[in-house]
C-alpha cells in the first residue's frame, strides 16, 4: 500500500512539474516582456538581393555577369566598380502590366514585418496575398490603401501599432500573417504606360503554428457614386474569425460636417438589424465632435485609431475636401462564428436639422482574420475606377 502510494505521489509530482514547465515558446507574439526568451524559430527575409530567402544567399547578384538582367542586377552599373555583395540589386521593376511574384517561401512560419516604397501611382500597384494552396487571395488592395493612404500620392504620417507610414514613402505593417504550407506575395502594375520601381523587404520567421491561428484576411471596397449613401466595408464573410481593423477615406460633396454615419456589424445570422450599431463615423473612429479643435479639423496618429490625413483645398488643384482615417481593433477584435457583414452610412447636416444623405466617395479596407475557406472578393474595380481625381 505504502508503495501505491509513493507511486501515486511521484506520478502527481511529474505531473504537476510538467504542467508547470512553460510552452516552448515558438518566436511569435513579440512584446518587450518576451524578448529575453529564446526559440527555435529561424527567422529570414526576402528583398530584391535574397528573392527566396533562403540562409546564405543574400547578396550574390554580380554587377559584371548580371549586367543588363532586369530584376537581377539593377544597380550592376552603379555597383560596377565594388563587385559582389555590395549593393548590386537592391529594388525591382515591375512593367506595365506585370504581375511579379515578390516572395514565395515553405511553411509553417509566419510574417511579421513588411516594408517598402513604390514607385508611380499608389493606386495602380495592387498587393495580394495567397496562403497554402490558395488560387483566390486573402489580400487584395492597391499598396497604397493598404497602408492607410487612400488618396493617391498624398503622403501624410502615419503612426500606429500594426502600420507606420514615414517618410519620405515608407510604408511598413506589423500584422501577423501565419501560414501552414506556404506563402506567395505578387505585385500586379496595372498601369499601362509606366512602369514601377520597388524596393520592399518582407521579413518572416519559420516555426510552428497553433490550431487555433486564423489567416489574415484584407480586401478594398470604393463606393463611387455612392448612389444610396451606405457603403458596405465587408460582406460575404463565411465561418469563424475576428475583425480587427477598417482603414477609410471620404471624399465629400458638401462643405458641412460629414460624419454622421453610423457603423454597423452584422454577425451570427443578423438579418435586418446588427448586433453591433455605432453612435457616428468619428466616434468609431476614436474622435469626437467632428474632429474639431480651434474650429478647424485636427490630425492625430494613435497606436490604435487616428484622423492621419486631412486634404484641404489650396484654391487651385486641390479643390475638394478628403479625410484618411483607421481603426485598429486589437484590444477589442470583433469576434463572429458563423459569418460577417459591416456597413458604414454616409450621413451629413441639412436645413432643419435633419440628416443629409451625401452620397460621398468612400474607400475602405477591412482588416480580418478567419479560418479558410474564404469567400470570393468582389472584383477589384479597373484602373479609372481606382483612380483619384
Amino acid at each position: 500500500m505504502k508503495k501505491l502510494l509513493l507511486a501515486l505521489w511521484v506520478t502527481a509530482a511529474f505531473i504537476t512539474a510538467k504542467a508547470q514547465q512553460p510552452e516552448k515558446f515558438n518566436g511569435l507574439d513579440m512584446n518587450l516582456g518576451n524578448l529575453s526568451r529564446l526559440s527555435d524559430a529561424q527567422t529570414r527575409s526576402i528583398s530584391p538581393e535574397n528573392f527566396t530567402g533562403s540562409k546564405g544567399k543574400g547578396a550574390m547578384a554580380d554587377p559584371v555577369k548580371n549586367k543588363g538582367q532586369r530584376n537581377v542586377a539593377n544597380a550592376a552599373n552603379e555597383a560596377r566598380d565594388l563587385g559582389i555583395g555590395w549593393k548590386v540589386n537592391p529594388f525591382i521593376i515591375v512593367n506595365p502590366g506585370e504581375t511579379i511574384t515578390i516572395a514565395e517561401m515553405e511553411g509553417p512560419g509566419a510574417i511579421q514585418q513588411i516594408w517598402m516604397t513604390p514607385t508611380g501611382n499608389w493606386q495602380f500597384s495592387i498587393l495580394r496575398f495567397y496562403w497554402d494552396d490558395e488560387t483566390e487571395p486573402s489580400v487584395e488592395s492597391p499598396v497604397g490603401v493598404f497602408f492607410g493612404m487612400g488618396w493617391g500620392n498624398e503622403y501624410a504620417p502615419l503612426n500606429s501599432l500594426p502600420v507606420t507610414v514615414n517618410p519620405g514613402s515608407a510604408f511598413n505593417c506589423y500584422w501577423k500573417m501565419p501560414f501552414r504550407k506556404k506563402c506567395r506575395v505578387t505585385l500586379e502594375n496595372i498601369n499601362k504606360a509606366e512602369p514601377m520601381r520597388l524596393y520592399y523587404q518582407i521579413n518572416y520567421t519559420l516555426t510552428t503554428i497553433g490550431d487555433d491561428e486564423a489567416y489574415f484576411h484584407a480586401q478594398y471596397r470604393r463606393s463611387n457614386p455612392n448612389t444610396t449613401s451606405l457603403h458596405t466595408i465587408l460582406d460575404g464573410v463565411k465561418g469563424k474569425g475576428q475583425y480587427v481593423g477598417t482603414y477609410m477615406g471620404i471624399g465629400v460633396n458638401n462643405n458641412g460636417w460629414w460624419g454622421e454615419g453610423e457603423i454597423k456589424f452584422f454577425m451570427d445570422g443578423d438579418k435586418e438589424y446588427p448586433t453591433i450599431a455605432g453612435t457616428g463615423t468619428e466616434d468609431y473612429f476614436c474622435g469626437s465632435y467632428n474632429f474639431d479643435r480651434g474650429g478647424k479639423y485636427t490630425e492625430f496618429t494613435t497606436p490604435y485609431a487616428g484622423l492621419h490625413q486631412v486634404i484641404r483645398p489650396d484654391g487651385t488643384y486641390k479643390a475638394q475636401q478628403r479625410f484618411g482615417m483607421y481603426r485598429w481593433h486589437i484590444m477589442d477584435p470583433v469576434r463572429f462564428d458563423k459569418d460577417l457583414k459591416v456597413t458604414i452610412q454616409d450621413l451629413g447636416w441639412r436645413d432643419g436639422g435633419r440628416y443629409l444623405p451625401q452620397k460621398s466617395d468612400i474607400i475602405t479596407v477591412a482588416y480580418w482574420y478567419q479560418r479558410e475557406p474564404h469567400g470570393k472578393f468582389p472584383k477589384l474595380p479597373e484602373k479609372d475606377l481606382l483612380e483619384v481625381n
